[in-house]
């Protein structure tokens, strides 16, 4: 009842004409009691959200909301949704809310020179709404689960307030005109984190997350903000396997923590016990680190994510009856999706192990059914990671462009000083001139080093970026080649259509051009002995080979002894790499 009476009220707003008007280039903004309630509420949102809503919506029930010029209109729009959001509801107001993003687009970047009623100029006024609409709108994207198209907004959102506001990092707060932009800053670089860190793309999100805690830095927020920033750092970290970091991290948060009453300070302690453990292996330790996080809390989804903790340890650690206990339940919440997915896979091994082929199969067939597939997960994070690009690559073209302008300025100034020079050497005697060329010397000499070390410091950056790619592309081959094993197992006892034809594509992608360098060394080789020798490399007996290839079992044998003859025995593992 209460998120209903919420959306009732807030979209009874209505918009109409336009107070603002425009006279030889100039805009004039007009002092409305609506525009001063408006900043009013945006102000107090910052600070204290649940309060901005309750004064918004008294606002709403006003004369003053009947009459919102168009841009008034649009701006409460975008307070709706922000206000919505930051009190943990979802937006209400999606169709209004993108005809703000396309009204706040249109206008930014007009030229005008006016200011607004707290001295704000007209541009960055415009430029900031439109880049928390865009923002906003990211958010409702969000919650319909089109990640990519949400991580664009975010980008656009960050590049309309970098372009409006530049040096924003390292300006005073006290000198900037829009005091809460750091903070909108952090706020998305925040978002664009937990993106990230959601398809475990953890550079991405180990970037985002530094660039959030600097903007924390200027304008700070709160303790505990900057303690969920540095806790999902850590978790960055221990997920490419580097605790030393990891632990830094998340000791860094603990000791910004207020106090310790609070789902961030458990989720610290669950996160470092997990750390521990995969440092040192003691299992129990860390289990009881957990169980007394989950005694301490009543909140159901933070019980399943210390469940699923609590029972990964478990099962890593080889005590599956203890692990069962807490990874059922986890299975049987249909809740989270992620973790009755994680739940079945871990369940599945278990099952594996203990030797229940039954139970073992039916979570396989669940994981099939429900797990997304490799591909759209691929296709999905080869888009996030595009768009993360090209944003990397707008952020050097706009340092380029600045270098450029201050070469510009300094070519401006050298020319005002060479003419004025030029009249004093008129004046000026043989010495003066002297003085002059030496000076003009050393000038040239400082830009040339200038130069150079800007050169070296940018090619530096771009080795460092084609190296980070690089990694992460040999990182995602070894993964594909680490889980190969498991993968072309699950795929023999699933009983899928066309298993051999998968089991095949999965070598491909792990192995990208074995086989094409297998048909070079011996095109004698049939297709049916390539897929032989490709079984053997993945440690199929003969009787599954027959199934596989619904050949006899003396044929395979056959074809085995052939393809020893015609490789004369040579090993297969020197064409995979």
């Amino acid at each position: 009842m209460k998120t209903y009476l919420h959306i009732v009220v807030l979209l009874s707003l209505m918009v109409v004409g336009c107070a603002r008007t425009v006279d030889d280039g100039v805009e004039e903004v007009v002092a409305t009691p609506s525009l001063l309630k408006l900043s009013a509420i945006d102000s107090l949102m910052w600070w204290r959200a649940d309060s901005a809503l309750a004064v918004m919506m008294e606002f709403a029930g006003s004369e003053a909301a009947d009459s919102l010029d168009v841009f008034e209109g649009h701006y409460c729009q975008v307070l709706i949704a922000e206000l919505l959001y930051k009190n943990y509801y979802k937006q209400s107001n999606r169709k209004n809310l993108l005809k703000a993003v396309h009204y706040f687009d249109s206008i930014v970047g007009m030229d005008g020179y006016g200011t607004d009623t707290r001295g704000v100029s007209v541009q960055e006024r415009e430029a900031f709404l439109a880049a928390r609409a865009h923002y906003m709108n990211g958010v409702g994207l969000y919650e319909r689960d089109s990640v990519v198209a949400a991580c664009g907004e975010y980008l656009k959102a960050l590049e309309i307030v970098e372009t409006h506001f530049p040096n924003l990092e390292t300006q005073d707060v006290a000198s900037l005109q829009v005091g809460h932009l750091p903070r909108f800053m952090g706020l998305t670089y925040g978002r664009l984190a937990e993106l990230f860190s959601g398809q475990f793309m953890q550079e991405p999100a180990i970037v985002c997350c530094k660039k959030a805690l600097a903007y924390d830095r200027i304008e700070i927020s709160s303790p505990l903000n900057q303690s969920s920033l540095l806790i999902l750092l850590g978790k960055q970290y221990a997920k490419l396997n580097q605790n030393d970091s990891a632990s830094y991290y998340c000791n860094e948060a603990l000791q910004r923590l207020p106090d310790t009453n609070n789902a961030v300070y458990r989720d610290l302690v669950s996160q470092l016990a997990l750390i521990n453990y995969d440092s040192s292996k003691d299992a129990e330790a860390s289990i009881i680190q957990l169980k007394r996080m989950l005694a301490q809390t009543s909140d159901e989804n933070e019980k399943m994510a210390r469940i699923s903790t609590i029972g990964s340890i478990y099962s890593d650690d080889g005590q599956y009856d203890s692990a069962l206990v807490y990874l059922v339940p986890m299975f049987e919440n249909k809740d989270n999706a992620v973790r009755q997915r994680v739940a079945a896979s871990y369940l599945h091994e278990i099952y594996q192990s203990k030797g229940d082929t039954v139970k073992a199969a039916q979570f396989a067939v669940y994981l099939t059914e429900n797990t997304v597939s490799q591909g759209k997960s691929n296709a999905q994070v080869s888009q996030l990671n595009e768009l993360f690009q090209q944003h990397l690559q707008w952020e050097q073209e706009k340092v380029e462009a600045k270098r450029r302008q201050i070469e510009q300025l300094a070519a401006r100034r050298r020319m005002v000083r060479g003419v004025v020079t030029a009249v004093v050497v008129l004046l000026v005697l043989g010495g003066g001139l002297w003085w002059w060329m030496a000076k003009r010397k050393k000038e040239h000499e400082a830009e040339a080093q200038i130069l150079n070390e800007e050169k070296q410091q940018l090619q530096a950056q771009v080795d460092d970026a084609l190296q980070q790619l690089q990694t992460q592309a040999d990182d995602a081959l070894q993964q594909a080649r680490a889980m190969l094993p498991q993968r072309v197992a699950d795929l023999y006892r699933a009983k899928v259509p066309n298993r051999l034809e998968r089991i095949m594509d999965e070598f491909e992608a792990a192995y990208p051009g074995a086989m094409e360098r297998v048909a070079a060394a011996y095109p004698e080789l049939s297709e049916t002995e390539q897929q032989i020798a490709v079984l053997n490399f993945l440690h199929f007996r003969a009787k599954e080979e027959a199934d596989l290839l619904g050949l006899s079992d003396n044929t395979v044998n056959k074809y085995r002894s052939n393809l020893r003859k015609k490789t004369e025995n040579a090993s297969f593992s020197s064409f995979l790499d």
